[in-house]
């Protein structure tokens, strides 16, 4: 019996130690959670609230969360966001998938230790490759919003077109993007016809 303590517990130091545990475990969570245990969103653009406390590991050397946590917050907020609306689904069944192809942040307020927040996640919508999300972290203290992520969803295997047209059985036009968000996928489309120039490539190669 202590034999196997002794390595269930040198196993959980392993995976601790070796990988990214916590974040490996939240997300399948969220996923699971959003799947079995919540009511689905039938509307594509509905906003879904995900909620979350700062903990003493998400602190930086000023005692407030790291930016890079309000990342990860977002993408298991996004994960159980997709889950809920179906999309998730969707690109399963079509034997499709999405990856993260661009982000930006802006921090407004800083979130402190042990404050309570929500993460306000929506669909801004999509284009012939990818969708736009947008995250807002805001505190449940005085309902500040602390900071604003835009994350753009590029979709491998079928078109944001399809995965759309699978979910509500017809097709569906694009909703407007914000003004804000076109400035942002101008520059994206900026910055990898650059880099695409700088590596020697020509117009052809495209960004995976």
């Amino acid at each position: 019996m202590l034999e196997l303590l002794a390595a269930v517990l040198a196993l959980a130091l392993a995976y601790f130690a070796l990988l990214d545990g916590w974040y490996l475990v939240r997300v399948p969570c969220a996923v699971l959670r959003a799947r079995l245990l919540q009511p689905r969103v039938p509307d594509l653009l509905a906003e879904q609230r995900y909620s979350g406390r700062v903990l003493p590991s998400d602190l930086d050397l000023l005692l407030h969360m790291n930016n890079a946590r309000y990342l990860r917050e977002a993408d298991v907020a996004r994960a159980a966001h997709l889950t809920r609306c179906g999309v998730l689904g969707a690109l399963r069944a079509l034997g499709a998938h999405a990856v993260l192809a661009a982000s930006c942040a802006r921090y407004r307020r800083s979130l402190r230790l042990l404050e309570p927040f929500e993460v306000r996640t929506r669909l801004l919508g999509w284009d012939d490759r990818a969708f736009y999300l947008e995250a807002r972290f805001v505190s449940l203290r005085d309902g500040f919003l602390c900071a604003l992520l835009r994350s753009r969803q590029h979709v491998l295997g079928t078109t944001p077109e399809r995965v759309v047209q699978h979910l509500c059985k017809r097709r569906v036009e694009p909703p407007e993007l914000p003004e804000d968000l076109k400035h942002w996928i101008t520059y994206n489309e900026t910055s990898s016809q650059l880099l695409r120039a700088e590596s020697g490539l020509g117009d052809t190669a495209k960004d995976q």
